[in-house]
């Protein structure tokens, strides 16, 4: 090991999504088996990675103001991910001072490129790797470096989409969809398990979809069925369900399966068929996919998203939507304004929504779920719920999850008891009182 990359301090910011978030560990990954030292502390590190987002405008302003934050307190940058795909070259001519640009089919680069500039001493020169159709996926045999705390662990079961939903960018920039071989998969997650992790989370760009380009048929049953064979996992939750493969047979396998946690994320985006088919959705009623998930899975917890203010949302069709939440009471409910985006099919779209309706759209969503979840949440009083510990403060107190909320993006559980219980244990909580999103119980 030269002498340079001994001295090395690289450390990463991750922006956007949790698939982000895996292909910031398969990055430190590479380096760490390079030899490079990771240093997670900003303050002390030499190279700084900046692993991108760029789904939407508020997403690519994070990340330019990260960029420009970190290179005005003196550090040495590398950016990745999906700005430099959307972006490219007037990245590289708005930040020049980059030592280098990777798209996010070429994260597999960073350790060549790294060693390029440590071996050189060139921090004058950018390097730069940008595929045009990015079609990289990382395998098993890319151990990832682990910089988030606590008992669970995404696990990326396929990469890119092949939808074409109107509003999205995703497939231009992370190319069509790929699934890794079950076999990847498990070996990753044994990997997790022997590093003590207890829940893994399921993430693609759409889930359910898994397995149809390499085995021919949706695969994720088929999947779940081998992950619930690790000894090691305590649990397992799928995010990220696209509601066209969400079949009786798969919520069969997740009901009948003891390490499937009873969670369902199924982002439907709208409920009026016109907006569907305008946002170039699967465009039906989803009510029936509702009802299914509640007979099969009695105790589901179920997670959805909606988008207001796309191009052509009349009254007529917001009022639907809103009938259509009150209806079924989602456990878990994301509102999000519509984006307009360039190189989206729904940018030249007629009818706009102006900020203001939007906004007041979002806001009365939300306070419909406001009363539901608070609704949720005491009906709850008094059941015992298998929860995880995700970590105890310096005070004493025992922050969990009971298995209905998703890490980093649902309510929490405050536990009290006498007995002493560390992170990633899985017990059994009597839930003794709640608030709006969180729970409070006796373990």
């Amino acid at each position: 090991m030269n002498n340079a990359k001994k001295n090395l301090n690289i450390s990463l910011a991750s922006l956007g999504c949790p698939k982000n978030q895996v292909d910031a560990e398969v990055m430190l990954g590479i380096l760490h088996k390079k030899g490079y030292k990771i240093n997670l502390n900003e303050d002390e590190a030499d190279v700084i990675i900046v692993n991108t987002c760029s789904f939407i405008k508020d997403a690519e302003k994070e990340s330019v103001r990260t960029i420009i934050d970190l290179i005005d307190k003196g550090k040495k940058v590398i950016i990745t991910g999906c700005l430099v795909q959307k972006h490219r070259k007037e990245l590289q001519e708005a930040v020049p001072e980059s030592l280098a640009y990777l798209g996010p089919g070429d994260i597999d680069k960073i350790g060549d490129i790294l060693d390029k500039i440590t071996e050189n001493n060139n921090t004058q020169h950018s390097y730069y790797q940008v595929s045009d159709n990015p079609d990289n996926i990382y395998n098993e045999q890319t151990r990832r470096f682990q910089f988030t705390v606590g008992p669970s662990s995404y696990l990326k079961i396929a990469e890119g989409c092949n939808y074409s939903c109107a509003y999205c960018i995703i497939p231009q920039l992370r190319g069509k969809y790929r699934s890794r071989s079950i076999e990847s998969i498990i070996e990753e997650a044994n990997f997790l398990g022997e590093d003590g992790i207890s829940e893994i989370v399921l993430v693609a760009q759409d889930s359910t979809r898994y397995g149809i380009d390499i085995y021919n048929k949706p695969s994720l049953g088929r999947l779940l069925l081998e992950l619930n064979k690790i000894k090691t996992i305590s649990w397992i939750r799928v995010m990220y369900a696209y509601p066209l493969f969400l079949d009786k047979d798969l919520l069969k396998i997740m009901a009948d399966s003891e390490k499937i946690v009873n969670y369902i994320d199924i982002p439907l985006q709208h409920s009026h068929s016109d907006i569907l088919k305008r946002m170039n959705r699967p465009a039906f009623d989803y009510s029936e996919i509702i009802y299914n998930i509640k007979e099969i899975i009695p105790d589901a917890s179920i997670r959805t998203a909606f988008i207001v203010g796309f191009p052509g949302e009349t009254d007529e069709h917001f009022i639907h939507l809103k009938n259509f939440i009150q209806e079924h009471k989602f456990d878990k409910l994301g509102v999000f304004e519509y984006s307009k985006e360039k190189n989206t099919s729904s940018y030249a779209l007629d009818g706009q929504v102006s900020a203001k309706i939007k906004k007041q759209r979002r806001n009365e969503l939300m306070q419909i779920q406001q009363a539901v979840s608070t609704e949720i949440n005491k009906s709850l009083i008094g059941q015992t719920l298998e929860s995880i510990v995700e970590y105890t403060t310096p005070d004493g107190d025992i922050i969990g999850r009971t298995y209905r909320d998703a890490p980093e993006i649902d309510g929490l559980i405050n536990i009290s008891s006498n007995e002493r219980i560390v992170s990633g244990d899985i017990i059994r909580v009597k839930i003794t009182n709640s608030s709006e999103y969180d729970l409070y119980g006796k373990y």
